[in-house]
């Protein structure tokens, strides 16, 4: 009998759109793949749908905290249901940006330098010399995020908004000039790597998920010998935080820094976007693999004790 996924995706982070669309293309592509599908659209009665349910494996297509932060996966161990992507703790770390930062330089990676402050202090006068970017320390898909020029006189002052729901902690960090390039790792294999490039101010959500907000170009036109630094990098930030499965790291390269440029790890993406256009597989494809392709394999891939 072919395998019951049940396709997690939705829950309630400000990454529940992006997470809908993911979800119900994979749930698409599996199908094709002759699997038995549900979709389910998480709520915090999760535990109860799969107990009913009762799938072989849960896909996880959520987006965001909760979803993203290891605390699904916590959940998915205590079911002992199987699940694709990274375990608790490196889910936990991947989501922190602060704590992913102490692992990538334990581990030798290049990052930016970068402050952990409170949103009120980041409003109140600049923390850093500007250029700076400002992010929310747990958040994706770009929300909160900030780029302060260097000519800028005084910090956003849109961080104090009543509506923000992005933590209370933000992170400061150098802003690296240049050019954006991401690579995923499937399995214990690194991908092609993509340049990404938008007309918009940087690489923000309308970019990420507009119309034309963004071109990926792959192979990204850049020297054999930073697309080989950008895959090594790549794979070593995966094993780093212990990831499994799929996973996304993006990366600045400024390449007029030096003889070689200056290349910096930015994050790793546990749940990177999984619709057709979306990044990994884009990459994937490059590699000659199919969309349902990938999704099998990460269906295969599932396990717990991640």
């Amino acid at each position: 009998m072919a395998k019951h996924v049940a396709v997690l995706m939705g829950g309630w982070s400000n990454e529940r759109p992006v997470s809908l669309m993911s979800g119900r293309e994979c749930a698409a592509a599996l199908r094709r793949a002759d699997y038995q599908v549900t979709e389910v659209d998480v709520d915090r009665d999760i535990a109860n749908t799969l107990t009913e349910l009762k799938p072989d494996v849960a896909f996880n297509a959520l987006h965001g905290p909760f979803g993203e932060s290891g605390m699904v996966q916590g959940l998915l161990e205590l079911l002992q249901l199987p699940y694709t992507h990274s375990g608790v703790l490196a889910s936990a770390l991947a989501m922190d940006k602060h704590q992913s930062k102490i692992m990538f330089r334990a581990a030798g990676i290049p990052v930016t330098d970068h402050l952990i402050v409170t949103r009120g202090d980041a409003a109140k006068s600049h923390v850093m010399a500007p250029p700076y970017v400002i992010k929310p320390v747990a958040d994706g898909s770009s929300f909160g995020v900030f780029i302060v020029k260097g000519d800028s006189s005084h910090p956003p002052q849109e961080i104090l908004r009543e509506d923000w729901n992005s933590g209370d902690e933000l992170m400061v960090e150098r802003f690296i000039p240049g050019r954006e390039l991401t690579c995923s790792v499937m399995g214990d294999v690194a991908l092609g790597v993509t340049e990404i490039v938008t007309d918009l101010s940087f690489y923000n959500y309308e970019a990420k998920y507009a119309k034309g907000g963004s071109a990926h170009i792959i192979p990204a036109q850049i020297s054999s010998k930073i697309y080989d630094k950008v895959q090594k990098m790549s794979l070593a930030a995966h094993a780093a935080l212990g990831c499994r499965g799929v996973t996304r790291s993006d990366f600045r390269y400024n390449d007029l820094a030096g003889p070689d440029g200056e290349l910096v790890c930015l994050e790793i993406n546990t749940q990177p976007g999984m619709t057709q256009t979306s990044l990994v597989p884009e990459q994937a494809a490059h590699a000659g693999h199919s969309f349902e392709e990938l999704v099998a394999w990460m269906v295969e891939d599932a396990s717990c004790n991640r």
